[in-house]
């Protein structure tokens, strides 16, 4: 039976660069932590086992790790001992390629991995290997949850293929640093109201090689409303109860017969090819 709601945290931290054990202890404690106090599906931040400005591939390569690895294996040690599942950022090594990824595990063990696709030029994304898997909705005991990291959120076709999966949420693991402030404020609640899913967001903070982070995880429902938000300075976790069934329903009836939409069937996709023809905009493409 298909889960109606469901507790979900998002672990705002400061991860350390170059110190992955640190972070990983540190990570393991804090998801005790948001266990306790009732929730079932935990999400930290983009590279958070890892840190972020990394200064060359090479520098990357000492910390990164395969997926399934040591840290995907602790993580669903303690997803099993709680019953939990967890969603969390390092950088992957699979055959001499880097990825900035995230895993995806629970009391059974790996679920999936994600590796970003949207790659700005910033921090270790410069470096690494563009993501090479398409996005996909993972059917879970705490719902068909979808996957993204950071700048995809940017990218309104990513969470439009998920939701068309099915996804009821999305956790996007992030780095936000100073410059991006629109984003917590209004992009992340615009993708989960024209999509009607939830978003579980979670931020870093802290200062790395000179960036600094926003913090300003925040959990958003279907409908676009923010239900927690954490502050822009501290580490913290926070917490909301979300409506998975309610993202289900993409009819949405204000008046019956005079005021109803449908995200879904309303969609004209013979219109939408330009969306995948890689065209650049250009004054040519104006009428």
């Amino acid at each position: 039976m298909l889960e109606e709601r469901v507790t979900v945290a998002g672990i705002q931290m400061d991860p350390k660069i170059l110190e992955r054990e640190e972070n990983l202890n540190r990570s393991l404690k804090m998801a005790r932590a948001a266990a306790g106090r009732g929730a079932r599906l935990l999400v930290f931040p983009e590279c958070s086992l890892t840190g972020y400005c990394y200064s060359s591939l090479d520098e990357a390569l000492t910390v990164a790790e395969p997926i399934p690895g040591p840290s995907t294996r602790a993580l669903s040690g303690l997803c099993r001992e709680l019953g939990v599942y967890v969603v969390a950022g390092l950088l992957e090594v699979e055959r001499g390629r880097c990825y900035n990824a995230l895993a995806f595990v629970g009391p059974g063990g790996l679920v999936g991995k994600y590796r970003k696709i949207h790659l700005p030029r910033l921090g270790v994304d410069r470096f690494v290997t563009p993501g090479d898997r398409p996005f996909r909705v993972y059917r879970t005991e705490v719902g068909r949850v979808g996957v993204n990291i950071c700048f995809d959120v940017r990218f309104p076709e990513s969470a439009r293929v998920m939701a068309l999966q099915g996804a009821e949420l999305i956790a996007l693991p992030t780095n936000w640093p100073v410059g991006a402030e629109e984003v917590p404020e209004f992009v992340v609640n615009t993708r989960a109201y024209e999509n009607r899913v939830n978003y579980v967001a979670v931020n870093r903070v802290g200062e790395e090689r000179g960036f600094h982070f926003i913090g300003r995880s925040k959990i958003v429902d279907y409908a676009g409303k923010t239900l927690a938000e954490a502050s822009a300075s501290g580490e913290e976790t926070i917490y909301a109860q979300v409506d998975l069934a309610g993202a289900r329903e993409k009819h949405v009836v204000i008046i019956p017969d005079k005021f109803e939409m449908d995200l879904f069937e309303g969609r004209r996709p013979e219109f939408y090819g330009p969306l995948t023809m890689g065209i650049t905009p250009s004054k040519q493409s104006i009428l």
